[in-house]
């Protein structure tokens, strides 16, 4: 795109527009926020760093804080919530977002940009509600009072902290009210960048001169000499190093699943729900004379990881499209290590894809349970004897971690090499600090 047609592109894009987009088809039943959100940066990357953060901000603020949003929008809506169009809510809670959280932006071009989205969009007769409400609110903003926490704790603590109140009790059932306030308030925390070292291609110390040459601040990681937590890059796509394969985006929370001993040089290894890969090329990279074999659900899900090791230049992984709920009769007794990183609520996630909160709920979960318990059944037979399988979700969750680890070890011949831990998001752990929720439990097979 030349220079002049962007500068044209520019005039015309309505970055509050796109976030109605983003808003919109993040409700759609199968559209993930974080999915939606990469999509439309991508196709409006030529924008400015300043408008591509705000429209990051504003959208994924918007899901957030929703309840909240909500709880503060009834308050001066003689609509009830449940019957306002799902555009005009969304122009409303992204409209209040601005108000509350966003102080840059005057209060009276909120407004006017939250009528001009509804005229153009189709709703022109209800330009003066828009207009009435968000005018309300702005004049009121310091009047807006949270519920009383001695009438109803759960309720308090769903609006305080925008969760829905099975989860707000669930977790003060499980860890109690002090831990759930320290969940709740991470959520809110600045999310961090960390990226594995591909040491295959270049050392941790290369990679980090080659960062910084391109003007990235890179930060080590305390007990992880092959991590880096990166910030002031503009894009990662933007990085000759991301495109020469020098390193890949994974959480410090899942590094550490294949932390320890238990991988050999020469390790057979099955990861048997791998996608997009993150575990497998770390497991590979630590493998160096082994072999992992990456399974994951779909050929969609297979190609991703397939794209990943071509593009880090690995030669001893390879992916295999393969349902681990099903027997593969020829896997028997074949891994050192089985890696079982299962589908789970993604709980632990939420500060990073935070429509979770709204799409999953306790009869999910039983499911996902249920589904857990099917693939242990199953790829444990995978495991040679003395081998290990180390299972790990990215949920904060008694049911889907210690919960079936116990149940597991009730069915089958393991034990825990080391306590189970829960990784809580943003919290330190064994010197790390900054990380998605996660857990992990590793296990050996005896005979």
């Amino acid at each position: 795109m030349t220079d002049d047609k962007k500068q044209a592109n520019l005039k015309r894009v309505n970055v509050r527009a796109i976030v109605l987009d983003i808003l919109m088809e993040t409700q759609k039943p199968d559209n993930m926020s974080h999915i939606v959100l990469g999509n439309a940066l991508k196709k409006y990357q030529y924008l400015d760093k300043r408008e591509r953060s705000f429209i990051t901000k504003l959208s994924q603020g918007t899901i957030e804080k929703r309840i909240y949003l909500d709880y503060c929008i009834e308050q001066f809506s003689k609509t009830p919530m449940k019957k306002i169009k799902p555009l005009i809510k969304n122009i409303l809670e992204m409209s209040v977002y601005q108000l509350l959280y966003m102080d840059s932006v005057p209060s009276s071009a909120v407004c006017n940009e939250a009528v001009k989205l509804a005229e153009k969009r189709g709703f022109r007769t209800l330009k003066g509600y828009v207009n009435g409400v968000l005018r309300n609110i702005a004049r009121n903003i310091g009047s807006i009072q949270l519920p009383k926490k001695e009438e109803n704790m759960i309720f308090y603590y769903s609006i305080q902290y925008s969760l829905p109140e099975w989860l707000v009790q669930m977790w003060i059932t499980q860890y109690g009210e002090e831990v759930f306030e320290n969940i709740a308030k991470s959520l809110d925390l600045p999310k961090k960048t960390f990226i594995r070292c591909n040491t295959k291609k270049v050392t941790p110390d290369m990679l980090k001169y080659h960062l910084e040459q391109e003007g990235v601040t890179v930060k080590g990681v305390e007990g992880l000499d092959y991590a880096f937590e990166i910030e002031n890059y503009d894009y990662l796509l933007s990085l000759q190093a991301m495109h020469n394969g020098e390193f890949y985006i994974q959480d410090i929370s899942s590094m550490l699943a294949s932390e320890g001993n238990y991988i050999k040089k020469d390790s057979y290894i099955i990861d048997v729900c791998a996608a997009p890969g993150g575990k497998s090329m770390n497991a590979a990279l630590k493998a160096v004379d082994g072999y992992v074999e990456a399974r994951d659900l779909s050929l969609y899900k297979t190609e991703l990881i397939e794209e990943n090791i071509s593009h880090l230049g690995l030669s001893n992984i390879a992916a295999k499209v393969w349902d681990a709920t099903i027997l593969d009769g020829e896997a028997i007794e074949k891994a050192d290590v089985v890696i079982a990183d299962l589908p789970c609520s993604g709980l632990g996630i939420i500060g990073r894809k935070p429509d979770i909160k709204d799409k999953i709920n306790p009869e999910k979960i039983e499911a996902l349970v249920s589904l857990q318990r099917k693939i242990l059944s199953t790829v444990t037979l995978y495991v040679k004897p003395n081998g290990m399988l180390i299972y790990s979700t990215c949920t904060i969750n008694q049911r889907e971690n210690d919960d079936n680890v116990l149940w597991f070890m009730e069915n089958y011949p393991y034990q825990l090499i080391e306590p189970a831990i829960q990784i809580f998001p943003q919290s330190a752990m064994r010197g790390i600090q900054g990380g998605d929720g996660f857990y992990i439990a590793k296990l050996k097979k005896i005979n």
